[in-house]
């Protein structure tokens, strides 16, 4: 059995090192759930989760998900949703809403502070909760749907009708919709338009608004939703919204039920460190640059000996590249765009392309990052605006690095061994035969070496080192050497 040398035994230790760190790290924080704040058993307690300007992601949706059970395990009166939200993933929606809708306890949907606003997918969450309650200067809508898995941004025009005649009735009935010129965005439409339907008629609040919402992305303020019967009632604070909840009826799928939150205590739940890094890094653009950077730092490590800094930071930022994009919706097709750039980039030191080759690897890339995430919408996407310098910067760094890589493995050796046999020397003195083989020494790099020969050397002359036994080396006179020699000397 071969065993491992110093620096492959350092790797190890740095890659179970990083591996235990991330294993810890995706450790669930509510396995030790701290209560500090936990009241009597006859003070009626109000769990709070609240999502500040945040986007709907796995990660929220898994948050939300968390505070659901954790109220009924303390057995909360209600849980207070405190939502701000410019919208996210319709998966992720969906799973926050069946959360809801599923619940054991009531979930109170508060779209707040002043300023704050339930768009897109916050609609969806808005309607699903057992009471929807907005803050004065909120608003709520514009929930069109932009793809399937998608966020939602601008309603697709309908298509116009290239003529109509003067003769006939302009006049049609609800059902008549539009029809948009992609049967696929009509699907998704639809889908969408009945599945907010639903919400609003399980909660008894304004179906036909909500279908304006996602068909005409309207939007409508706080006074505006609850004159509609968009949502139940509008509170200037926390405060206020439990004082005005209290004994007001809930119905659960287990039955109706009572709120009782005079007196009651709020309790945060907080996302713990892992889920606030995640919701961080699930982030297309982070997510990106982190695979970018951990192909830096794996070109750093092959660029300079044993293994360091660079290499560890590498792997660290790939394994966090590749959770995010776990993630995310990722478009698999995009991800295999950016495998091939980074391919290229490489390949480009090898292969003679004149230049080709990086050309397509920064078309590539750049394509790639715009695939990347299945969502066509704003903060869901990473911007054009970063992916081009950051592809020209990668093919330099590729180009430079592996370059120097190339360049260095083809050097000869300056030290040891091998740096001996390619080296030259001058006799120190005429070499003496014995045996028919010629013995003396020889000056070499400013040391004087016992040597042999197989032809005669004399005096001065200039001779090739073959190779070195011990402290003895064979060389031979350099005139008689192979034309492929390197003078060294």
């Amino acid at each position: 059995m071969t065993v491992p040398n110093g620096p492959f035994r350092m790797r190890l230790r740095l890659l179970a090192f990083a591996t235990l760190l991330f294993i810890a790290f995706l450790l669930p924080g509510e396995r030790f759930p701290v209560w500090a704040d936990e009241p009597s058993p006859t003070t009626p307690l109000v769990v709070r989760t609240t999502l500040n300007n945040a986007a709907i992601t796995p990660v929220t949706a898994r948050y939300i998900t968390r505070s659901i059970e954790e109220a009924e395990s303390r057995r909360a009166r209600f849980l207070l949703l405190v939502i701000d939200t410019p919208g996210g993933l319709v998966e992720s929606t969906r799973d926050i809403v069946k959360a809801i809708l599923h619940s054991p306890v009531p979930v109170v949907v508060y779209v707040a502070p002043t300023g704050a606003r339930a768009a897109s997918a916050g609609v969806f969450i808005t309607m699903a909760g057992h009471v929807a309650a907005m803050a004065p200067g909120t608003n709520i809508g514009a929930a069109h749907p932009v793809s399937a898995g998608g966020m939602p941004g601008q309603p697709s025009q309908p298509e116009e009708p290239a003529s109509t005649p003067s003769n006939t009735n302009s006049n049609t009935t609800p059902s008549e919709k539009p029809r948009s010129k992609n049967p696929m965005e009509d699907k998704v439409l639809n889908d969408t338009v009945a599945w907010v339907r639903s919400l609003a008629d399980l909660r008894g609040r304004n179906a036909d608004w909500a279908e304006s919402a996602v068909r005409e992305s309207v939007s409508v303020t706080a006074p505006v939703a609850l004159e509609e019967n968009v949502i139940d009632l509008i509170a200037e604070d926390v405060e206020q919204l439990i004082a005005a909840l209290d004994g007001r009826e809930i119905k659960l799928l287990k039955g109706t039920v009572a709120l009782d939150t005079k007196g009651a205590v709020i309790s945060d739940i907080e996302m713990w460190w892992g889920e606030q890094v995640l919701s961080v890094i699930a982030n297309p653009t982070l997510a990106f640059l982190l695979l970018i950077f951990g192909f830096y730092g794996i070109l750093f490590e092959f660029y300079s000996p044993g293994w360091g800094v660079s290499g560890t930071l590498g792997v660290i930022c790939l394994v966090l590249g590749f959770f995010a994009m776990a993630v995310l919706p990722i478009s698999y097709v995009g991800l295999a765009l950016i495998i091939i750039a980074l391919a290229m980039f490489v390949a480009e030191v090898f292969v003679i392309s004149y230049g080709f080759l990086t050309i397509g690897g920064v078309v590539c890339l750049v394509f790639g990052g715009l695939m990347l995430v299945d969502s066509p919408a704003g903060f869901m996407s990473v911007p054009i605006w970063l992916l081009i310098p950051v592809a020209l910067a990668t093919a330099a760094v590729s180009f430079f690095l592996v370059g120097s890589i190339v360049r260095a493995q083809g050097v000869p050796p300056q030290t040891g061994v091998e740096a001996e046999s390619r080296s030259f020397g001058r006799a120190f003195a005429d070499f003496a035969e014995k045996d028919g083989v010629f013995s003396g020494k020889v000056d070499t790099h400013g040391e004087i070496w016992d040597a042999t020969s197989e032809l005669a050397v004399k005096k001065g002359d200039r001779v090739a080192i073959i190779r070195r036994d011990g402290l003895m080396l064979s060389v031979r006179p350099a005139d008689v050497q192979n034309a492929d020699q390197i003078d060294n000397s």
